[in-house]
């Protein structure tokens, strides 16, 4: 089984769990695009830039993706293992 974190993310949905900036807790929308440091999300009609350093999220209620960690290009996050939790 892949990990979620290594499929591409465009199009699925994207759920913030948890945020140093308490605004952005429950946040959700469709992934629009994603760079090194930032993910675009659709949702309530408009589109919102997210940084990847302040946020947890899932990707389509799968596990939970610590932004952190995943601050590299969407290219290279691909190809990437990464340790298990």
């Amino acid at each position: 089984m892949t990990n979620i974190i290594n499929l591409p993310w465009i199009s699925r949905n994207l759920h913030v769990t948890d945020s140093s900036d308490f605004t952005l807790i429950g946040v959700s929308g469709t992934v629009l695009n994603e760079t090194k440091r930032t993910i675009s999300i659709h949702s309530d009609n408009k589109e919102l830039k997210l940084a990847k350093n302040v946020i947890k999220f899932t990707i389509d209620d799968n596990q939970e993706i610590n932004g952190l960690f995943v601050s590299q290009r969407p290219e290279d996050r691909i190809n990437r293992k990464y340790r298990r939790n």
